[in-house]
């Protein structure tokens, strides 16, 4: 039985005055998932969003929602979207802006249908609040609540947690785990924060000067993630010398001395111990979702 992803994208092309934004990009979002869509400004995220919501009219390629093509007026109106900001109001209130949007979106039941959203999105109790007097998370959650208004399958974010502090991100991590678990939305997000984007990805989509040139579910990002031990002693540069004698693969790097594709952390220690180097920090790591990207990044340079 063939597999239906929510978003499946074919020889998809964009250009503005000559110059391609993207140019043949294929792409493949699961449904349910919360999809990391990843790349450098200027790569084509913002433009392929834009593609998929019908803010942008494609040069050429395919686009397609649930295996129906993406203008159907039936798959439409099972995406909800926030690009760029929630375009709300100022003098308004959380309630009034929703309401606004509501009636925009022939909703009947809009009194149940705001309290839902607002319940998703954690703030029952900033229904009275005025737009302008929100904080910048509390404005991106208003937006995610009127992006969620009709209960859409498909969520696009473009951004969503940039600028927000530690508390703002992890209330947004909470919010979209949330959509995907308990309200079987499937989630396509653009950041640029990737420490906090790989904490709730399930899949991720790399793109590159408008192709997308990988793409993978988590687990294959964590099995393919190099495993390395990062150490500390007090002569660090003579230490390192020491290590490079057995160990091939040993860098400096944020003030450690990793040695890579190792994990047999005694070994080590008793191998600087007989050198008279005590160890004094220790620790086993995994290449996290960032270092992976940039390393990604360097090899494609390369090449």
């Amino acid at each position: 039985m063939e597999t239906i992803n929510a978003i499946e994208i074919r020889g998809l092309t964009k250009s503005f005055k000559g110059m391609y934004a993207l140019n043949g990009l294929n792409m493949n979002v699961p449904v349910g998932s919360i999809y990391g869509f990843i790349g450098e400004n200027g790569s084509g995220k913002s433009t392929t969003e834009k593609l998929i919501c019908g803010l942008l009219v494609p040069d050429s390629g395919t686009i397609k929602l649930f295996g129906r093509d993406y203008q159907d007026p039936g798959v439409r109106v099972r995406v909800g979207a926030l690009i760029e900001n929630a375009g709300c109001f100022p003098g308004s209130s959380v309630y009034m802006n929703l309401k606004m949007q509501a009636l925009n979106l022939n909703i009947e039941n809009i009194e149940e249908e705001i309290s839902r959203v607002l319940k998703i999105v954690r703030m029952e109790d900033s229904r009275n609040i005025k737009f302008k007097s929100c904080s910048l998370g509390m404005k991106q959650r208003i937006g995610i609540a009127m992006a969620l208004l009709k209960d859409p399958a498909l969520l696009i974010l473009d951004e969503p947690i940039n600028g927000l502090d530690t508390d703002g991100m992890r209330i947004m991590r909470e919010i979209l785990v949330d959509i995907t678990k308990n309200y079987g939305c499937t989630v396509l997000i653009s950041s640029h924060i990737l420490g906090e984007l790989e904490k709730i990805a399930t899949h991720y989509g790399v793109i590159r000067q408008g192709r997308l040139i990988m793409e993978l579910s988590a687990k294959e990002m964590d099995s393919r993630s190099k495993m390395f031990i990062s150490l500390k002693t007090k002569d660090m540069k003579n230490t390192l010398d020491v290590l490079k004698r057995r160990y091939p693969k040993v860098k400096e790097e944020e003030g450690y001395l990793r040695v890579y594709d190792e994990e047999n952390v005694e070994e080590i220690v008793e191998y600087l111990l007989k050198n008279n180097h005590v160890v004094s920090e220790i620790k086993k790591n995994k290449v996290g979702l960032e270092e992976y990207y940039i390393e990604l990044m360097s090899q494609k340079e390369e090449e």
